[in-house]
């Protein structure tokens, strides 16, 4: 019988946002945004264990209090990616068969939406595995700040792209997203120890450096992304007003 895979869950978490400053430390109904997120990071059935990746004292400090794990990492890496990367060395490679990179500022993530790319990389020569979404409103594929994907009959992605993809040569009447099953991606990736290694070595392409998406980098250079659906909305705080939403559906939470 298959030994399952020993999982780290690791939260990538800056003090310097543009335009949310301090954003892990934000009250969100009496708890921190970045213990929310830890708290449904635990939720997971496949994480072996859970630690905040930071480069600022205040925030290792902080999350100690609230009596979770956090590693100080260096203020210079360019990505999440390579934060986590740094994070697994300090927990021990040979200690974890795979990483999760789990977004800092969602602190309503659902723990069944980590088992789903956890499962990802129980298929035989998946490596790296992030998630999407059927689209269900035109609205996100005419907006920049939603990543669309095509994917291959494998649900190997393809392309990730800032634009509509694929476009439609000629659509008919009514809404697009009713002619063809667009993707869009869900920001939480899944690596092994290995491929996670792999990729922090690769310098920035050309295709990332035109849509300013990291994952184009590792198709780029031939590495394999599969890409595992899900149907548990996100929900990012990223600006003044998204965080007085989260207050907002948290006080109005049962």
């Amino acid at each position: 019988m298959t030994q399952p895979l020993r999982i780290l869950g690791v939260i990538p978490a800056r003090m310097a946002s543009t335009r949310l400053p301090g954003k892990p430390l934000v009250d969100i109904g009496g708890m921190s945004m970045v213990q929310r997120v830890v708290q449904q990071a635990r939720g997971s059935t496949r994480l072996a264990d859970v630690l905040v990746a930071t480069d600022d004292e205040r925030i290792v400090d902080h999350v100690k209090r609230f009596g979770g794990k956090a590693v100080l990492t260096a203020a210079t890496h360019p990505s999440g990616t390579d934060r986590c990367f740094e994070a697994l060395e300090k927990a021990g490679v040979q200690a974890f068969d795979a990483v999760v990179n789990i977004q800092g500022d969602e602190p309503f993530i659902e723990p069944a939406q980590i088992d789903e790319v956890c499962e990802c990389l129980d298929r035989p020569g998946v490596s790296i595995a992030t998630l999407a979404q059927v689209v269900a409103d035109d609205r996100d594929l005419d907006d920049p700040g939603e990543v669309l994907i095509t994917v291959d009959r494998n649900m190997d992605a393809l392309y990730f792209s800032r634009a509509a993809i694929p476009f439609l040569r000629n659509p008919g009447p009514g809404p697009r997203h009713r002619q063809f099953r667009f993707l869009k991606h869900v920001g939480l990736y899944a690596y092994t120890s290995e491929a996670l290694g792999r990729i922090v070595k690769l310098p920035p392409s050309s295709l990332e450096l035109a849509e300013s998406l990291e994952q184009l980098r590792w198709i780029e250079n031939g590495i394999t992304v599969r890409v595992g659906l899900t149907t548990h909305g996100s929900f990012c705080v990223d600006t003044p007003a998204d965080l007085e939403e989260a207050r907002r559906k948290v006080a109005a939470a049962p």
